[in-house]
């Protein structure tokens, strides 16, 4: 029992901020590990790398992570998986000071590749969490759209940090910082929170309580949210795999201006959140309609990103770009969750995370490869383009259709 009883909503609030601070110290964390492979290899295919580490796990992972948090139960797994967090962003930290070179990229890697197997697990688990810490129902909504805002304060916070820290102090005191920020939602989730646990409905745990499964159950426009969620990563969510690559080009090789870049991103990001939040009701009930449009957002930006030179309108395009991506993953999040009954909403994150992480891995790695073979620029006009022709036909071919929430399990 939690020493200092508080209120439902107090709770919300406080979940909140700690996942805020822990979100401000992870991006601090990537944006030094971005600067330090960077620097260290020269190669933007290994930034790219890097990113497929955090963000294709959950390809593999989601699917047992979302069965795992609906058959123990989401308090569970989201304490294990911020403890799995703590040790995989620790060994980040350690490789600065121990190695050099390219067992020092390595490693850097693994740390990687860790954090993004635990990051799906908690991703999944914090979800579900969310439905036991409101009162009513209806409040998950903005409930969910409130942690959006939250998270993108803290890549707007962060990555200016873990920059001023680097040039200060050493990228080993920004990883470190990264590593601590995991004890805070730790020790609330263990100590000071109290969810509604009688509310939670778990699965048997029997052949049927599977991925596949909720795949079958969740209706087809579920399905469809999914499915347009993955395509329009795999095409446009390149970018925070090649930001230090796009802030040295557009900026320059600071990893001041990195900071500047990636906060600009997260700016806009929390535009997006913003606009998501307030508007959450009517935003979900026209799934595709809301996912495309903030799909051809991000398209319209990368293709002015393509064609300027211009320092100030890049950054103008960068905020827009941050504020369709934004909208676009947190809209898939939102609609998956409150369209899907509470006894599959685990495996329907774990759907979610594929569809984005999943999509924006491998969207990292071909954006690498076309940037090696053309330019930064070609790249983004190429996926620009193609993100604007696939926005457009799933609004033009599904706009009108509305969300129908499953009451069954």
């Amino acid at each position: 029992m939690s020493a200092f009883p508080l209120r439902l909503e107090q709770q919300r609030k406080l979940f909140l901020v700690v996942s805020g601070i822990s979100t401000a110290g992870s991006f601090a964390g990537i944006t030094a590990k971005g600067w330090i492979l960077l620097h260290g290899s020269a190669d933007p295919f290994v930034l790219a790398l890097n990113f497929a580490a955090l963000s294709l796990p959950s390809l593999i992972v989601s699917g047992p992570a979302g069965v795992r948090t609906d058959r123990l139960g989401c308090e569970r797994v989201l304490v294990q998986a911020q403890w799995a967090l703590l040790a995989a962003a620790a060994l980040g930290a350690l490789a600065i000071p121990l190695l050099e070179g390219m067992a020092q990229v390595l490693l850097l890697l693994f740390s990687t590749l860790l954090v993004g197997i635990a990051g799906a697990f908690e991703l999944t688990a914090r979800n579900k969490y969310c439905s036991l810490l409101v009162d009513e129902p209806e409040q998950l909504a903005g409930y969910l759209a409130s942690f959006s805002v939250v998270f993108n304060v803290g890549k707007l916070v962060g990555p200016p940090i873990g920059g001023w820290l680097v040039a200060i102090a050493g990228p080993s005191w920004a990883l470190g910082i990264d590593a601590a920020s995991y004890l805070l939602p730790i020790a609330s989730v263990m100590f000071l929170l109290q969810p509604r646990r009688d509310l939670e409905q778990r699965s048997d745990g029997k052949a049927g309580a599977t991925l596949l499964k909720a795949w079958r159950d969740c209706g087809g426009t579920l399905r469809g949210v999914l499915t347009l969620t993955a395509g329009l990563c795999v095409v446009n969510f390149f970018h925070p795999g090649l930001a230090p690559l796009i802030a040295e080009q557009v900026l320059g090789p600071d990893p001041r201006d990195l900071g500047l870049f990636t906060s600009v991103l997260a700016a806009g990001s929390i535009a997006g959140g913003v606009v998501l939040q307030r508007n959450s009701a009517r935003l979900s009930s026209r799934p595709f309609l809301t996912l495309g449009g903030f799909a051809l957002i991000t398209a319209i930006a990368q293709l002015g990103m393509a064609s300027t030179s211009s320092v100030g309108i890049s950054l103008g395009m960068t905020f827009l770009i941050g504020a369709g991506t934004a909208g676009l993953l947190s809209s898939c999040n939102l609609i998956t969750q409150i369209g899907a009954p509470q006894v599959m909403r685990g495996r329907m994150a774990g759907l979610s995370q594929i569809a984005f992480l999943g999509g924006g891995g491998l969207s990292g790695l071909l954006a690498a490869l076309l940037v090696m073979a053309t330019s930064l620029s070609s790249t983004f006009a190429i996926t620009g383009a193609i993100g604007a022709v696939l926005a457009l036909l799933w609004i033009v071919r599904r706009g009108d259709r509305r969300l129908e929430p499953i009451r069954s399990a």
